[in-house]
């Protein structure tokens, strides 16, 4: 592959990135006040729910929009494209109709599942998000499969400032209007709905310019084959793009079942299930950079092997695993050097820290998940991915219940990790030669691991210098947190030169590639 096109696809990935972190970012943020203002059991109370929330935004912001980029990406033209867009439309609007529906008959049912049959009212509210999925996954994979990065961005960005904004206010609601937490739960999940529909705002230029404007096109795609390939196919990467949603998800129907049946009060375990949720937002910043890599990168491998470009598409994948990697494994080691630290930051305590550090391991499993399910997807191999992914939820399934009963709360973080390795390994065992050694033939690994152990190291030995004069509070903890941070991207970026980590080509993959390039050698010298 060119360096050109390399560039190109590096700065669609860099642009998603952004806005996957700024998103992230913004979806961390408020759950820091709402959990100070809430409590443990509020956040618990709207944490139960927010799994059904996250897979319809997953479906409607990723899922879908880089499975219809894909197909865009294959159309000959403009007015085959848009066409296209069309059908696709119409078949996602009849199942968020048939998701809203099932969602508003069977509330009370799946609240009663979950363990508290209170939750049936946040439940209905979610359930109006999926109206919007349609208006937002056609216009996200049509710019996505034409390499247009920033429609997407904003869309992403807006969905998330608009519901963040929705929740803080109904937490200051909650606080000053004596609101009980299932009401205010039930208010703060309409903020999915209102990002949903600012979000579509953003994309609102792609239908009164493209989508309704465009003359109709002799083409047409069968629709019992478009609702096969997209609800297979398609609803394969769904599934991926929502496989640490769908591991939530499996905890709120658990969880609590399981801390029930050891014998603990509904009171401590919904406090015990609200500290354990702390967990999600610090997985969501780590895997931001890392998953947002992937996301764009469908279209162009899929454009490759139409081309039969074998030597490039090898190459791609090289790149962008390793540089997915390295994000992952850096994220992973940095927070759990200071993860009691970070936890008294953000939440006030360190409670249940060896619990989130053991959850944040995830995070490496899934970027490194994300990355080769796209490479299989775009080869067509959809029926191994969703093998290896169904495996993975079967054994969280099996194990979550059995291993909180013999461990207490970490067994559901142990639950996650051993579920997201058995995908992993399943999902390298049925990867194609073409790309089956992009790790081998050099010592990448052996070069990041200690990158990390030094990394991890430093940052470590700094927090048990700091624990010395530390007296525990939030500011004390700011200190901490932040000279870890310094320290940690100081020895690991050192790293990474000093042990000329990555090679010359895969330096010139990031935009202004050349000129990092140059200075890393200016810095070896």
């Amino acid at each position: 592959m060119k360096n050109e096109q390399i560039q190109k696809t590096m700065r669609g990935a860099v642009i998603l990135s952004c806005a996957g972190l700024a998103a992230k970012i913004l979806s961390a943020f408020y759950r820091i006040p709402f959990q100070n203002i809430v409590g443990n059991t509020g956040f618990y109370v709207y944490q139960q729910v927010y799994p059904i929330y996250g897979i319809g935004m997953t479906f409607a912001l990723s899922g879908f929009p880089v499975y219809i980029s894909k197909l865009i990406a294959e159309q000959e033209n403009e007015l085959h494209r848009l066409q296209l867009s069309r059908q696709i439309f119409l078949v996602l609007a009849c199942f968020g109709i048939f998701v809203f529906a099932f969602l508003q008959f069977f509330s009370k049912q799946i609240a009663f599942l979950m363990g508290d049959s209170e939750l049936f009212w946040l439940i209905k509210s979610i359930s109006w998000m999926f109206l919007f999925m349609p208006m937002l996954a056609v216009p996200r994979g049509y710019y996505q499969g034409t390499f247009n990065m920033i429609p997407p961005a904003l869309s992403q960005v807006a969905e998330q400032f608009v519901r963040v904004l929705v929740i803080i206010v109904c937490a200051a609601m909650f606080a000053k209007c004596d609101w009980n937490l299932y009401s205010m739960g039930a208010n703060a999940m309409l903020g999915s709905t209102f990002g949903a529909f600012f979000a579509m705002i953003c994309m609102s230029s792609f239908y009164f310019k493209k989508f309704f404007k465009a003359r109709q096109s002799d083409f047409h795609e069968d629709y019992s084959v478009l609702f096969k390939k997209i609800f297979t196919e398609g609803l394969v990467l769904c599934l991926f793009a929502a496989m640490m949603v769908l591991l939530q998800l499996v905890d709120s129907f658990t969880v609590m079942n399981g801390l029930r049946l050891s014998g603990m009060s509904l009171s401590k375990a919904q406090n015990l299930k609200g500290a354990y949720d702390r967990a999600q937002p610090l997985v969501q910043l780590g895997m931001a950079l890392a998953t947002g890599f992937s996301a764009s990168l469908l279209p162009a491998l899929s454009s490759e092997l139409a081309e039969k470009k074998v030597a490039e598409f090898k190459e791609t994948t090289k790149i962008i695993l390793r540089i997915s990697t390295v994000i992952a494994l850096a994220a992973t080691v940095g927070m759990i050097s200071i993860m009691p630290e970070l936890n008294t930051l953000l939440f006030g305590d360190a409670f249940l820290s060896s619990t989130i550090s053991a959850y944040v391991v995830s995070i490496v499993f899934i970027a490194l998940i994300s990355t080769y399910n796209s490479i299989l997807q775009s080869m067509n191999l959809f029926s191994k991915a969703a093998f290896s992914l169904l495996c993975g939820i079967f054994v969280k399934a099996c194990t979550n219940v059995w291993l909180i009963g013999q461990f207490g709360i970490i067994g559901a973080s142990i639950s996650t990790v051993l579920a997201l390795a058995v995908s992993l390994a399943l999902i390298v065992f049925f990867k194609p030669k073409s790309v089956g050694s992009v790790f081998t033939g050099d010592s990448f690994m052996t070069k990041l691991g200690a990158a990390c152990l030094l990394m991890g190291g430093s940052v470590k030995a700094l927090m048990i210098l700091f624990e010395k004069f530390s007296a525990g509070t939030r500011f004390d903890a700011v200190v901490a947190t932040s000279a870890g941070i310094v320290l940690g991207c100081f020895v690991f970026l050192f790293s990474i030169v000093a042990f000329d980590l990555f090679e010359k080509d895969e330096w010139l993959a990031f935009p202004k590639g050349k000129k990092i390039y140059e200075l890393v050698q200016k810095l070896r010298k």
